[in-house]
């Protein structure tokens, strides 16, 4: 049998008709997506890439994060074959559309009809999830632009305003919400990236946990100059837009770090007694533990804190 690796993308734009897909028409009537095999030396980003480029003209850039492979079998030349190809997502605001040679042409349409026009079984499967993921791409667009208009808004502002965004798969199982950005964060404008981050990181790795494979956001997206805590006032105005986020990532595990999130997000104040412990509500399991600066700060809470990781990561397993 032969294996073959391919790569390709769901290109998709957002027009004042909603969200459109481009679907490749293949010499004869077939219908099918930018992708084409992975060269020797090639990542599958990298031939999804120059597919793209190559059949189409646009210059993609890859949504972070997604990724679905799908496989299938065909027979070429009384041989069986074994195809794979990993497929991503990329967003592009121009229509305009250079098909290949090997191309008839080419048609911009809504998802109903896509799912006519693909009659391969292997593309209508992951379709579904091509799409909830693209309606939860433009949903934190959205939610993030309004986030970050919120110091103009707001005359009495007293936080930076550097909005940092929350980072990683917006279908993550496992959400982790700290309580604010510090000021590498808001230099970055990326969550954990400072001290706490890279210890946040080394403990993670230790449980068995991927940094990438978390949703990572703050109770307060704005860094509170002086490494301050943001005040009742300011947790009121950030909690709508954290509890939207929630509702995006619909994750099935959060992991709640230190107690101004605790009391944010389930109204508990001392965490000493239930950090480590399990809670659900309304279908989320959530799990309390220290904050990575505490660690920092008491060295002695490195046990308890692992502890937390480890018992949080078999419980993931598990499930």
């Amino acid at each position: 049998m032969i294996h073959e690796y391919s790569a390709g993308a769901f290109i998709y734009r957002k027009t004042g008709s909603g969200m459109l897909l481009l679907v490749l028409r293949r010499k004869g009537s077939a219908y099918d997506l930018p992708k084409g095999h992975i060269e020797k030396g090639e990542s599958a980003e990298e031939a999804a890439v120059r597919e793209i480029k190559e059949e189409t003209g646009i210059d993609a850039e890859l949504m972070p994060y997604f990724s679905v492979t799908n496989s299938y079998f065909f027979t070429r030349k009384k041989e069986r074959v074994a195809k794979k190809v990993k497929f991503f997502i990329s967003k592009t605001r121009t229509g305009k559309v250079t098909i290949s040679k090997e191309h008839k042409g080419y048609v911009w349409c809504d998802i109903k009809n896509a799912g006519k026009l693909l009659k391969y079984k292997d593309l209508l499967e992951i379709l579904p999830e091509v799409t909830d993921y693209i309606n939860r791409i433009e949903a934190i667009a959205e939610l993030n632009a309004e986030y970050a208009n919120l110091p103009r808004k707001e005359s009495t502002w007293q936080l930076s305003r550097n909005f940092v965004p929350g980072a990683g798969p917006l279908n993550a199982r496992l959400m982790l919400i700290g309580q604010a950005p510090g000021a590498m964060e808001d230099t970055a404008r990326r969550p954990f990236v400072g001290r706490s981050g890279m210890l946040l990181d080394r403990f993670l790795k230790d449980a068995g946990m991927k940094r990438n494979c978390i949703y990572i956001t703050s109770t307060v997206q704005f860094f509170p100059f002086k490494n301050r805590e943001p005040t009742n006032h300011e947790i009121s105005l950030c909690n709508t837009f954290l509890r939207k986020q929630i509702s995006i990532i619909r994750p099935k595990y959060i992991l709640i770090l230190g107690r101004i999130a605790a009391k944010t997000i389930l109204g508990i104040s001392g965490i000493n007694s239930v950090h480590g412990r399990f809670i659900e509500r309304n279908g989320i399991k959530y799990m309390i533990t220290l904050h990575p600066s505490a660690v920092l700060r008491f060295p002695k809470n490195s046990a308890a804190f692992a502890k937390d990781l480890a018992a949080l990561a078999q419980e993931l397993k598990k499930d």
